[in-house]
Formats: C-alpha cells, sequence, structure tokens
C-alpha cells in the first residue's frame, strides 16, 4: 500500500510539473488605466485575457502592465518585437516610426459613422494592412484594429471653432505623424507636435491652445478642466493596431492560435461597445457639455473643411511615402465607397 502511495504521489507530482511547464505568461504592455470600464484600450485587453485563461484552461496567462510601467507606446512596439513583451495595442503615432505606412489612415473626413470603420477595417483593407505591417516589420502578427474611443473632436481654450475661418491661429497639439500636422495645417490652424505626457501641462500653461482625440480620451484625461471649447469635427478615425511577437505566436498550437484570434475579435468588439458606451453617457459628451460649449459642424461647413484637408493629406502620402502606401490608400477609398453609403441590416 505504501509503494503505491508513493507512486501515485510521484505520478501526481508529475502531472503538475508538466502542467507548469506548459503554462505560458503572456505579457501585455499597454499605455492607460488597467480597468475595463475605464477605457476602450483596456476593455480589449481585460476581455482578451479572460478569454485566453478561460478558454486555455490557464495553459496560457495574461499579465497586462497599463499605464506605460514597461515604456512609452512607441517602446511597447520594440519590446514586442524583441519579445520582452508579447502583446500591445499601439496607437498610429507609436507605429509610425518602425511603420510609415500607417499614415494612410489618418485620411481626414475619411468615415460617414462608426459602422463604416468596422465595414473598413474588418474587411479587405484591413486585411491587405495587417499582411503589409507583418511582412515590412517581419517579428509580429496582427491580430486586429481595436477603436481608440471613435472620432476626434478638436478642443481648445482660445475661441469656438464654428467655421474655417476660426481655426486660423489656433496652436493644436498634434501626434508626430506628419499627416496630422499636415491636415492641421491645412485647416488653418498652427500644429505642434508634443508628446502625450505634456499634453495637460501643455494646455494648462498655454503653451497650446488646443488638441484633437476621440471624446473618451478627452473624458477620462480631463482635458476638460484646462478647456473650454470643443468642436465635433469627426475629422479623423484613428484605431489602435493589435500587435503580438510572432515567435510567440508561432510557439503556441494550432488550437492555442485559434483562441487567440477568438480573443482578439471579441476584444475589438469590446473597444468598440465601450468607445460608444463612454460617447452617450456623463463620462462622454453630455458629461463634458456641461462644462464646455460644444460645437457640430453642419454639412455646407464641414465640406469646407474636407475640401481643405483632403488634397493637402493626400500630396503627403503621394510625395512623402511609396507606391505601397499609394497602393494602400487607393484600397481604402475603395472600401469607404461601399461602408459609407451601406445602411444597417440592408444590402
Amino acid at each position: 500500500m505504501t509503494k503505491l502511495r508513493t507512486m501515485t504521489a510521484t505520478l501526481a507530482l508529475c502531472a503538475v510539473a508538466a502542467t507548469a511547464n506548459a503554462e505560458q505568461t503572456l505579457r501585455f504592455g499597454t499605455d492607460n488605466n488597467p480597468d475595463v470600464f475605464d477605457n476602450p484600450q483596456h476593455a480589449c485587453a481585460g476581455v482578451f485575457s479572460n478569454i485566453m485563461e478561460s478558454a486555455t484552461n490557464g495553459e496560457i496567462n495574461v499579465e497586462i502592465f497599463g499605464n506605460n510601467q514597461l515604456g512609452n507606446a512607441s517602446e511597447h512596439v520594440q519590446q514586442v518585437r524583441d519579445g520582452i513583451i508579447h502583446a500591445t495595442l499601439s496607437s498610429t503615432g507609436a507605429m509610425a516610426s518602425y511603420y510609415p505606412r500607417i499614415d494612410v489612415l489618418n485620411m481626414p473626413f475619411a468615415f460617414a459613422n462608426n459602422a463604416a470603420t468596422y465595414h473598413v477595417f474588418d474587411g479587405a483593407f484591413g486585411q491587405a494592412l495587417a499582411a503589409d505591417i507583418e511582412e515590412t516589420l517581419g517579428d509580429v502578427v496582427v491580430l486586429g484594429f481595436p477603436d481608440t474611443g471613435g472620432f476626434f473632436a478638436i478642443t481648445n481654450s482660445k475661441q469656438e471653432i464654428a467655421s474655417l475661418d476660426d481655426m486660423e491661429g489656433v496652436r493644436i497639439r498634434t501626434m508626430t505623424l506628419p499627416s496630422h500636422q499636415v491636415i492641421i495645417q491645412a485647416l488653418g490652424a498652427e500644429a505642434y507636435p508634443l508628446a502625450w505626457g505634456e499634453v495637460y501641462s501643455g494646455l494648462q500653461t498655454g503653451v497650446i491652445d488646443g488638441q484633437m482625440n476621440p471624446i473618451p480620451i478627452i473624458s477620462f484625461s480631463n482635458f476638460n478642466e484646462v478647456q473650454q471649447y470643443m468642436t465635433l469635427t469627426n475629422h479623423l478615425f484613428s484605431p489602435y493596431t493589435f500587435l503580438v511577437n510572432r515567435a510567440m505566436y508561432e510557439g503556441l498550437t494550432p488550437a492555442q492560435q485559434a483562441t487567440m484570434r477568438l480573443a482578439a475579435e471579441e476584444c475589438v468588439a469590446a473597444s468598440r461597445g465601450l468607445a460608444r458606451i463612454i460617447e452617450a453617457s456623463d463620462r462622454g459628451l453630455a458629461g463634458l457639455m456641461e462644462t464646455m460649449t460644444v460645437t457640430a459642424l453642419n454639412d455646407e461647413t464641414r465640406q469646407g473643411f474636407v475640401d481643405a484637408a483632403q488634397p493637402a493629406f493626400e500630396a503627403h502620402i503621394a510625395n512623402n511615402l511609396d507606391a505601397k502606401a499609394t497602393e494602400l490608400l487607393d484600397l481604402m477609398k475603395s472600401e469607404l465607397g461601399a461602408a459609407n453609403s451601406q445602411l444597417y441590416m440592408m444590402d
């Protein structure tokens, strides 16, 4: 009996050791507060983590490092490439130094509504963009394009912006993306590239008059404390790129890879859902309207913005990026035609 118990205990220990050896920890670096109810980025990361851990019976654990604990957004991309971390949700600004063609996503006034963005990034254009990123970088896999918070609005502390003339002389913070600077300058304002961590203090001290971001980001960054005016320009939609380390991904079993793809799809859906909820809640537009003057552009005024910005953007792409970027932009424009005209639940 003692010998049998000893053998049973040994087998049990071997099974535990084998299970432990099979377990993997996936390190996920992000920029924002690690709370799934706070921002679309962590709605995405949290849903991804939950599905990966539960659907693999704990074979893959996901450890999320929020608030730039392991570096800034650009450093996260390099860390994924090097295998220091395994996943990140990268903004277009962070991606640009590694993959300049990401700038094609910044075509101004491209989308008619949020549903059109889903159509474009989940369809042929999104697939072509993902494949080109993977081919260009070589050491990453792209799992999708989660929502950063929706369409961009412009805020400022100088004056209400209700027309193109009102943009004149307003100093607007942009990412370091060349296209963002081209667009703001084409609209008559002054583009002022500034690191994300310096934006609030820049607005507070008057180094910059304003900035542009989706409504959820404006809200959770408390920009309404230092900004008086907001204009619903809806001029940009700039998704995250969901990157994972290729060596890690290829080391998974086919079943684990399939689970990761499913988890990423649900992550994208969660980011979109929370973004729309925040926009409609007291944490979004309704709350911001209590402390800011909010202005929407009418169709005629919006067309004036479009006519000023789009030619400048397309000239920038043609003059500063390569033929592949132009090819991707042409595909995006082709997909936009169908996406912008499609009505929900109708062919």
